[in-house]
């Protein structure tokens, strides 16, 4: 067997008889419920097994399907219930076919009128139950989706007002960013009075020279600037240019 290939798990086996008087003969049975598409149709000695195959498996045997063995008293059918096909629906619908094929054979038999009460209530009280499942399945679905749907709006609506208050408290930061960037700035910037001072002060530490790019990194001033209080020093007479 290949690994990948699927195994089909078994079906149940159901059933039920009605009882009957047969009025006809089984040749007439034979040649009337070939009419209703059954796969095989066996005659016996004391009665007619037919097959009806509603589908197969991947090795062609048959895994949905249905047996009915005409009697002389009785009618029985036997069908399978695959996984997970509600018991009650199949039953219903075998129901459904026996009638049919009750309807096919005609006066072939005679069928007591309560026999027919007792399949059909029986039918009736499988779909009550079938139908009333599916209810309380739905309405039980349709109050957990409203829970759930309900607790999301409750979230969405706290997120909104959580997503609020972050993007006010981001303009808020925002805009004591750009006040503190300001106020640095108006810090960092140097006077050309100031600077004058600073080169002086500078050259006079570190032995009359000045490093133009370390001065200009230390006090953050841009080297133009450094260079032009230089020259303003020397035409002013504070400091001799190196030959």
């Amino acid at each position: 067997m290949a690994k990948n290939e699927k195994i089909l798990e078994a079906p149940r086996v159901d059933g039920f008889k009605i009882f009957v008087k047969l009025k006809g003969n089984f040749k007439e049975i034979e040649t009337k419920i070939k009419r209703l598409s059954f796969t095989e149709v066996v005659p016996e000695k004391n009665g007619i097994n037919a097959t009806y195959i509603e589908s197969r498996d991947i090795n062609k045997n048959p895994y949905s399907f249905a047996i009915i063995k005409f009697g002389k008293t009785s009618i029985e059918l036997l069908f399978t219930i695959t996984p997970g096909l509600s018991p009650k629906k199949r039953k219903i619908d075998m129901v459904r076919f026996m009638l049919n094929v009750l309807t096919t054979l005609g006066s072939t038999y005679e069928v007591e009128p309560p026999v027919l009460y007792q399949l059909m209530d029986a039918a009736l009280k499988d779909m009550n139950d079938y139908l009333g499942m599916d209810y309380q399945k739905l309405y039980s679905t349709y109050d957990t989706v409203k829970k759930d749907y309900t607790s999301l709006v409750i979230r969405l609506k706290r997120l909104g007002a959580e997503i609020d208050s972050i993007k006010r408290e981001n303009y808020a930061l925002k805009t004591k960013n750009e006040e503190l960037a300001i106020k640095l700035e108006e810090l960092e910037t140097v006077s050309d009075e100031t600077l004058k001072e600073k080169v002086q002060v500078w050259i006079s530490e570190h032995g009359g020279e000045i490093n133009i790019t370390e001065f200009s990194r230390f006090y953050k001033v841009p080297e133009n600037r450094i260079e032009k209080a230089l020259n303003l020093l020397v035409r002013e007479g504070f400091i001799q240019p190196t030959q």
